[in-house]
């Protein structure tokens, strides 16, 4: 029997990198999945994984920054599957590269209405089906720059901060209703959002990062690993907590 057979998890932005990692990792344990994404073709890519696997998936176009389409989400889930279990809230834009007064509002307004909005709106609407079910356990996706600072990423790092803030006010407000909330906080995971510092960092395109104590990058499967864990019964006393996966590397922050 697999740990998660008859249950149904949500992954946005499971088009590639950690989303695709981790809805993988739910449908191998036995979920039906939910891949939301603004990608079809790799949100379909993903789903067609899953089924080779032997698992069940559908994918759902959807920006997480506008509330319609998020309650479209949720919705379509529990039209296909009867009820929603887990969420992966995971959608997000990278960092920029400029520093804090060369940011431009446009940029500034992306990234926080995807990172930060965007998990609020799929956290509101899956709290509101998971409230109908008695229970369910959401985990968001921060980062490293949600517990600590960097160098010209500050609208990133600002997001990320938020995402921390909304799980553990949202574990506080829900504790009571069954529905856990935590967050996963990666580091240097080797996924596309990378590709623009690889061109300048031929050690981290050779997988070597000497900041990292560890010595290394992660791979999107140790993330999915943490977070299908954190839906699982093995984390039911685990709410409110922010769990970096970074090798170390935010233990100076921390």
């Amino acid at each position: 029997m697999k740990k998660l057979e008859g249950k149904v998890a949500l992954v946005t932005g499971g088009g590639s990198g950690i989303g695709r990692a981790t809805a993988l990792a739910f449908a191998h344990e036995g979920a039906k999945v939910v891949i939301a994404g603004r990608g079809a073709e790799r949100g379909n890519e993903t789903v067609q994984l899953i089924k080779q696997a032997g698992g069940e998936a559908v994918f759902v176009k959807t920006n997480v920054s506008k509330a319609a389409e998020v309650e479209a989400l949720v919705n379509r889930v529990v039209e296909t599957y009867g009820r929603l279990d887990y969420a992966f809230n995971n959608s997000g834009v990278g960092a920029s590269g400029a520093r804090l007064a060369r940011e431009t509002e446009e940029t500034w307004d992306r990234t926080i209405n995807t990172n930060l909005k965007g998990v609020w709106l799929c956290m509101k609407y899956e709290i509101l089906q998971m409230l109908k079910q008695g229970g369910g356990a959401i985990v968001n996706c921060s980062s490293t720059f949600g517990v600590g600072g960097g160098y010209r990423i500050a609208a990133y790092s600002a997001s990320k901060h938020g995402v921390v803030g909304l799980t553990k006010s949202a574990a506080m407000d829900y504790a009571k209703d069954n529905i856990r909330v935590n967050a996963v906080c990666p580091g240097w995971i080797k996924t596309d959002m990378l590709r623009p510092v690889l061109k300048d960092r031929l050690d981290i395109a050779e997988g070597r990062v000497p900041e990292v104590p560890l010595g290394r990058m992660g791979a999107p499967e140790e993330v999915a690993e943490a977070v299908v864990w954190l839906c699982t019964e093995s984390a039911s006393f685990i709410t409110g907590d922010a769990m970096v996966i970074g090798g170390g590397t935010a233990l100076s922050a921390l």
